[in-house]
C-alpha cells in the first residue's frame, strides 16, 4: 500500500515594527495589526506615549528613533516585514520655536529608519505625514498640490516623503505615506497644551479653566475620529495598488474653532468660557480632499463629530485631568506666544 506524505505549508507571521506605538495614533495602528495576526513591535521614547497604551501581545522596546545605534542593532536582531513609523513631535505652532529639536526627531530620526530599512529589504515603509505639508494652499487640499510647508514641522515631513521618494527610486524601498489631519480619540494626550486642540480643550474643562483659543476662533480645521484612519492605515500594506502613494486621511467637514469649543463643551456637558488669546503664526483654513483616499480604499469617514466627541469625552472623564508639562527645550524665544 503506497505510503500518504502531506505536506504542510509553514507560513511565517508577518512582523512590524510601529515606532511611536505607546502614543496616540500608533498604540491604535499597533492593537488593529495585532488583531489582524501580525507580529508586533513597539519603539517608543514615552516622550508623549503611555505605557497603559500599549497590548501584552506586543513587544516593546523604551528607545528613540534618534538613537542610530539602536535602530540598527534592532534591524539587526529582527526581521521586519513592515515598518510603521508614526513617532514624531507634532507640535506644529511650536516647531518655530524649536528647529533643531523638530528636524532632530522629525527628519534625522526617520532618515534612521529608511537607512535600516532599505539595508534589511523592509518590504513597505509606512509614513504619517502631516497635511502641515500643504501650507497656504487653497483648502481643500489635494495629493495634486505642490506641497508649501510654512513651519519647520511641515518642512520636515515634506523632507521625508521626498526622501522615501527618493529611496524607492534608488534603492526599491516602497512606501506608503498617509497625512492624517487634527486625529482624535481615546488613548490621546490630554495633557500636552502645544497640540491636540480637542484634547486640550477637554482637559481645561475637567480642571475648570475656559477654553483658550489663538486668535478669533474662525480658523478652520476638519477634525477625525481615531477608529476612521487607524484601521486604514494598518492594512494598507495589503493593498499594492496603494504602494509608492500618498494619501489625504481625515474628515471631510471643515469646522471653526469657535464651533469646535461648542461642540466639545456639549460633549462634556460643561459650560465654560472662552479666552482669546494673540493670534500665532498658523495656517488660517486647513482641510482636504480624500478622493483619492476612496478610489484606492474604498473608505468614507463613518464617526461624526458628535459621535467621536462623546466617546473621547466618555473616556476622558474616566482618566481624569491629566497635568500639564512646560516643554523645557525652547531654543528662541522671541515671538514665543503667551501660555508657551
Amino acid at each position: 500500500m503506497p505510503s500518504i506524505i502531506r505536506r504542510f505549508a509553514i507560513i511565517r507571521t508577518m512582523k512590524a515594527l510601529v515606532t511611536g506605538g505607546a502614543g496616540f495614533i500608533g498604540s491604535h495602528v499597533a492593537k488593529q495589526l495585532i488583531k489582524n495576526s501580525y507580529d508586533v513591535m513597539i519603539l517608543d521614547d514615552l516622550s508623549g506615549g503611555n505605557l497603559e497604551n500599549l497590548s501584552p501581545k506586543t513587544q516593546f522596546i523604551n528607545g528613540s528613533i534618534t538613537n542610530y545605534e539602536l535602530i540598527k542593532e534592532i534591524f539587526r536582531t529582527e526581521k521586519f516585514d513592515y515598518v510603521y513609523h508614526l513617532a514624531a513631535y507634532a507640535a506644529e505652532g511650536l516647531s518655530h520655536f524649536i528647529r533643531r529639536f523638530n528636524y532632530t526627531n522629525n527628519l534625522i530620526g526617520s532618515v534612521n529608519l529608511i537607512n535600516e530599512s532599505i539595508r534589511h529589504e523592509v518590504k513597505c515603509f509606512i509614513f504619517t505625514s502631516s497635511i502641515a505639508v500643504y501650507g497656504a494652499n487653497t483648502p481643500p487640499m489635494a495629493e495634486s498640490m505642490s506641497p508649501l510647508p510654512e513651519d519647520p514641522y511641515g518642512v520636515a515631513k515634506y523632507a521625508v516623503e521626498m526622501d522615501l521618494e527618493a529611496a524607492h527610486k534608488q534603492f526599491g524601498l516602497d512606501y506608503i505615506i498617509f497625512r492624517p489631519h487634527n486625529v482624535y480619540g481615546e488613548n490621546q494626550n490630554i495633557g500636552d497644551k502645544y497640540r491636540n486642540v480637542i484634547g486640550i480643550f477637554m482637559n481645561q474643562i475637567l480642571q475648570g479653566q475656559p477654553l483658550t483659543i489663538f486668535g478669533d476662533g474662525k480658523q478652520s480645521r476638519a477634525f477625525t475620529y481615531i477608529d476612521d484612519v487607524a484601521p486604514i492605515i494598518a492594512q494598507s500594506v495589503e493593498n499594492r495598488a496603494a504602494y509608492n502613494n500618498a494619501f489625504n486621511i481625515g474628515g471631510d467637514t471643515p469646522y471653526s474653532l469657535n464651533e469646535l469649543a461648542k461642540a466639545v463643551c456639549q460633549a462634556m456637558e460643561a459650560e465654560t468660557e472662552l479666552t482669546y488669546l494673540a493670534a500665532r503664526n498658523e495656517v488660517t483654513h486647513a482641510y482636504c480632499d480624500h478622493s483619492k483616499l476612496r478610489a484606492f480604499f474604498n473608505t468614507q469617514p463613518k464617526t461624526s463629530l458628535e459621535v467621536g466627541l462623546a466617546r473621547m469625552a466618555q473616556w476622558v472623564r474616566e482618566v481624569g485631568a491629566q497635568k500639564t508639562e512646560l516643554f523645557t527645550e525652547i531654543e528662541i524665544n522671541e515671538g514665543l506666544p503667551a501660555g508657551w
